[in-house]
């Protein structure tokens, strides 16, 4: 599990409510931070998933799981897709999307924040894989 959610950040509300389908592209985003084990060691991925699309629109890899590693991933989305203010971008409670800068970013672009409920930070990637 790489859910760090023992932290002092504010939590958003989880306006999905398990409503995992979009009626257009840049309505729902979710996003997940994902390990693999390398002969180096662990590789963190940070995806960013377009709920209509079930695709993801982006993504960063490195070898430490900081804030940097998701901010860079949101960034690649945002270059690419550009959404409209009020996109709902899901998370799960962790420090990473928590954290100031992360907030902030998704304030500059207007999006709505959303997260998970407690002990529930797989759901949403489980059933967005599902398409």
């Amino acid at each position: 599990m790489t859910t760090d959610s023992n932290h002092k950040f504010n939590i958003a509300p989880n306006l999905l409510n398990r409503n995992f389908t979009a009626e257009k592209p840049n309505q729902k985003w979710v996003v997940d931070i994902s390990y693999i084990w390398t002969q180096e060691g662990w590789l963190y991925l940070a995806v960013v998933l377009d709920l209509y699309s079930r695709r993801v629109i982006g993504w960063a890899v490195s070898n430490r799981m900081k804030r940097d590693l998701a901010i860079r991933a949101l960034d690649m989305a945002v270059a690419l897709r550009k959404p409209p203010k009020g996109c709902i971008h899901h998370s799960d409670r962790g420090s990473q999307y928590c954290s100031h800068d992360y907030q902030k970013r998704l304030r500059q672009h207007g999006f709505k924040a959303s997260m998970s409920g407690k002990g529930n930070c797989y759901a949403f990637t489980y059933r967005a894989a599902q398409g």
